[in-house]
């Protein structure tokens, strides 16, 4: 039997599987410690299925507390930035464009050095270990112990960083460190501020991963704990310790995987309603579609694995904006009328008019439009069929372009509507073929964190030249596998999920990057701890 546990800003949600079987389902709120919350969740399902800690054979968490402390400028560790690529790359230093607020938070310590690559591999300038060494003795003499490394394109060669990475531990074993060419890709700011984030959770990822293993081990439960990533697979504790921001896009992610678990549909457009915001994702193949460009982390710019994500403010507890006095005209006009995109959030059980709250929201025009099934109809005000279809008819409207921007094509798409906002759907959408509610659809996302495979992502810089396709595919292939199978993977079910080549027309011979990922269910006899490292982690040469 597996637990999955979805921890949110408002919500803990937990399931208990046996198989393809929800056997208990919970939400309960969130705690400020994030371990009560989890162990409550959990405590739940295993009281209400009558299940014993000693029949959990797996835990799988996903949490939103990493992008959320990025957002909110919380938490937030001090860094130090070893960039590797002068004299050329100093004309931007470290965290330009960066929101100052966010640079402030985590300060502007950086050191430019020699070294780095040009684009074909060759060196750019040696390493300077005399002043890399004098650079680690002030970061320490400032007590700044995370530390992110970035060299000029080490995601072709990594071998700079690693050395760097080594004289780093001779002079502070204490430090964390950073390495972009595991976080990132080519793309040098992008990957730079991928590291310098990463850096930036530090002790965040320590106290979050650690409080879900207490509350696990204070439960009796001695299973293997597993956190998910952003791509719908899983690492270890001890992985998701070391690299958080592969963790950050694990909320959407596991209700796409979980719609499509649920559902039985893999191709489709998900829509995942929660209390403030509606998030958006396209299923290929049972995975969520990967972002193609670069994706802006609390206002700086990425290039690390995230889905392709579109959060509108449209949620539960949305407010609707519209004078008290025009509730019984006729319908209302322009900016008479505004939906969101604040919301009340977890106050909806106070502040919505369907509890007795004074602030009218999307649940309200969903319950009076008999959408929603909770609350209690007699507490709505009088509203006349005009102003309610006006609402309802915005509330529409805000869905349908949202689908839009995420259809790639003119043909009607499937939803899959999850959340539990997502009564606020209609049955119907321009755009849509079909809307299916799966069951079980308010916890689709602990659902998603119970059925998560394990996964490696293998990237090499080959040339055609050199191996043929089909040899040079397989070699990055078998090292795929290779991870998944050392990371707890089931031989049975270990395939392919992906293959993607991208020609480098700017290097030398036919170069080519081929990015190969590996999936497979996670074994019963799955490895815990530090023998799960390998899960998911990304290797670029």
């Amino acid at each position: 039997m597996r637990i999955g546990v979805d921890v949110g800003g408002t919500n803990t949600d937990a399931v208990l599987m046996d198989g393809g079987r929800v056997l208990a389902w919970t939400k309960q709120p969130t705690s400020a410690d994030v371990e009560g919350g989890v162990t409550a969740a959990i405590r739940a399902v295993l009281e209400d299925s009558g299940t014993s800690a000693a029949h959990v054979s797996s835990v799988m968490i996903g949490t939103t507390h990493f992008v959320n402390a990025l957002v909110e400028r919380r938490e937030l560790d001090r860094v130090g930035v070893l960039r590797l690529a002068s004299p050329s790359g100093e004309a931007l230093p470290p965290l330009t464009g960066w929101p100052e607020d966010l640079a402030a938070c985590i300060g502007r310590h950086y050191h430019l050095l020699p070294g780095g690559y040009e684009v074909d591999g060759r060196e750019m300038a040696p390493l300077d270990e005399v002043r890399l060494r004098d650079a680690a003795l002030d970061l320490k003499a400032r007590g700044i112990a995370a530390i992110a490394v970035s060299c000029a394109f080490s995601p072709i060669n990594a071998a700079m960083e690693q050395r760097v990475a080594a004289l780093l531990r001779e002079v502070w074993p204490e430090a964390a460190i950073t390495l972009s060419s595991e976080i990132g890709r080519i793309g040098f700011i992008e990957r730079e501020n991928s590291a310098i984030l990463n850096a930036a959770l530090t002790s965040l990822a320590a106290r979050v991963v650690r409080s879900f293993g207490r509350a696990v081990a204070a439960l009796g439960i001695e299973a293997p704990l597993f956190i998910s990533q952003n791509d719908g697979t899983l690492v270890s504790a001890a992985q998701a310790e070391a690299y958080p921001v592969m963790t950050m896009g694990s909320g959407p992610t596991n209700s796409m995987r979980g719609a499509a678990f649920l559902s039985g549909v893999a191709d489709a457009i998900v829509m995942d309603v929660g209390g403030t915001t509606t998030d958006i994702g396209v299923l290929a193949s049972g995975y969520p579609r990967e972002s193609s460009i670069s994706v802006d982390i609390g206002g700086a710019r990425t290039n690390f694995r995230m889905p392709d994500i579109l959060a509108i403010g449209l949620g539960g507890g949305t407010r609707i904006h519209l004078d008290p006095a025009l509730y019984e005209a006729g319908e209302p006009a322009g900016a008479a009328l505004r939906v969101g995109p604040d919301s009340v959030g977890y106050r909806l059980a106070q502040e919505g008019m369907l509890f007795g709250g004074q602030t009218l929201t999307a649940s309200d025009i969903a319950l009076r439009t008999g959408q929603a099934d909770f609350g209690d109809p007699a507490l709505l005000p009088a509203m006349s069929d005009a102003v309610v279809a006006a609402v309802d008819g915005r509330i529409r409207a805000i869905l349908e372009e949202g689908l839009d921007r995420m259809k790639t094509g003119r043909d009607k798409v499937t939803i899959l509507a999850v959340g539990g906002g997502n009564f606020l759907i209609p049955d119907s959408l321009g755009g849509a073929a079909q809307v299916i509610r799966p069951p079980h659809a308010v916890v689709a996302n602990a659902v998603g964190a119970a059925i998560a495979q394990v996964g490696a992502q293998v990237e090499r810089v080959v040339s055609y030249d050199a191996l043929a396709r089909e040899e040079a595919i397989e070699q990055v292939a078998a090292l795929a596998r290779e991870q998944v199978l050392a990371a707890g993977g089931d031989p049975a079910s270990l395939t392919l999920a992906d293959v993607e080549e991208t020609y480098l027309s700017y290097l030398p011979g036919r170069a080519v990057q081929i990015r190969v990922r590996a999936v497979a269910d996670l074994a019963f006899e799955a490895p815990a701890g530090g023998e799960a490292a390998a899960i998911g982690v990304p290797h670029e040469a």
